[in-house]
């Protein structure tokens, strides 16, 4: 009997890696809200609007249901939106039996209480081990992962026999799969990379070269592993794939979501016709101002977050923000990466 997963939403992410474990002959049911998305996605095996020209594995099998997407799924892969990964969760709860692996690949905050997405589904599935859960990132665009082209994430669980069943559910010959203990380290450096590719996009928009975006990508992964150390994550995670990889592949990708909302704020374009154009989440906006609440919280410095959100926020001109990271107190670059001495691996 051929292994079944449930695939928690059909946005460009949730299908791209339904199709990794479409083809790794695990039978895949894809769940979305939209009935002509379903219509569209078993009749034509396509899914045009998140990922156009790509054909779709036979194995994935569309359904606007819960529960007979979960029905008998020995795993469920959550590709929610954070901001609707409570709700999703809350009405998945019914269905979920506690010897069912749970993935997500999420990389954002819950805005009102900036928790991390394992903590928010582990209040949502409390039959679920909460130890047990995975956190699957990296260096990943669902448009190059559809088109098979070599791609290598990192899952992440405080229990290694999850990480390894979720690994084994995903690796192939394209896909390539690490483990990870640091459930923290993984979630923090997923979100807050969008924020270093916000500011990327607005760098490249403005015209200010790859000398400029080089600095502000050294910077933010420094400025993320402050935080991130502080929030209880092993800082060599942010030197790994969900942290260096894929700040990499964010800022510089015309992939990137994050990267092309910064460039069309860079041309003036108010944040609320951004959002609108885009047409899909774009979450650095709502990662910048959870980001903002947690460098306040646990006191630490984060220059490129706070620029960003007055750019974001306040209508700070993108320029003027740039010329403030620009014009900060001469500083010594260890000493400023190293303030707390749980970063000091990057000297």
């Amino acid at each position: 009997m051929n292994k079944k997963v449930a695939v928690i939403v059909a946005g460009s992410w949730g299908t791209a890696l339904a199709s990794v474990l479409a083809d790794n002959d695990i039978d895949v049911v894809l769940w979305s809200r939209r009935e002509e998305q379903v219509k569209e996605i078993n009749d034509h095996h396509t899914n045009e609007h998140f990922l156009p020209g790509a054909k779709l594995p036979e194995r994935i099998v569309a359904t606007t249901s819960l529960e007979d997407a979960v029905k008998d799924a020995v795993a469920v892969l959550l590709v929610v939106p954070s901001s609707g990964m409570r709700e999703v969760t809350r009405k998945l709860q019914p269905y979920i039996k506690p010897d069912m692996l749970i993935i997500h690949a999420t990389k954002g905050f819950e805005a009102e209480s900036l928790k991390r997405m394992t903590q928010v589904i582990s209040e949502e599935l409390p039959q679920i081990d909460s130890k047990k859960i995975v956190v699957l990132s990296g260096p990943s665009h669902a448009e190059e992962v559809i088109l098979h082209n070599p791609t290598t994430v990192v899952v992440a669980s405080e229990d290694m026999n999850s990480a390894e069943d979720a690994q084994d559910l995903f690796i192939n010959s394209y896909f390539r799969v690490y483990t990870n203990p640091d459930v923290i380290g993984v979630e923090v450096a997923g979100a807050l990379k969008n924020i270093i590719a916000l500011g990327a996009g607005l760098s490249d928009g403005l015209g200010f070269g790859d000398n400029a975006k080089a600095a502000l990508m050294t910077r933010g992964i420094a400025e993320i592993a402050r935080l991130g150390a502080e929030m209880g994550a092993s800082p060599l995670t942010f030197a790994g794939l969900s942290g260096v990889g894929d700040l990499i592949v964010t800022c510089t990708s015309v992939h990137s979501r994050n990267w092309r909302a910064g460039s069309m704020l860079a041309k003036g374009l108010p944040l609320e016709s951004v959002l609108h154009d885009m047409g899909m989440v774009v979450e650095g906006v709502k990662t910048t101002k959870a980001a903002a609440t947690l460098a306040a919280e646990y006191n630490v410095t984060m220059p490129i977050t706070t620029e960003l959100y007055a750019v974001l926020f306040n209508n700070k001109p993108p320029k003027q923000a740039v010329e403030a990271l620009m014009g900060r107190v001469r500083t010594n670059e260890l000493e400023e990466v190293a303030q707390q001495d749980k970063t000091d691996w990057i000297h």
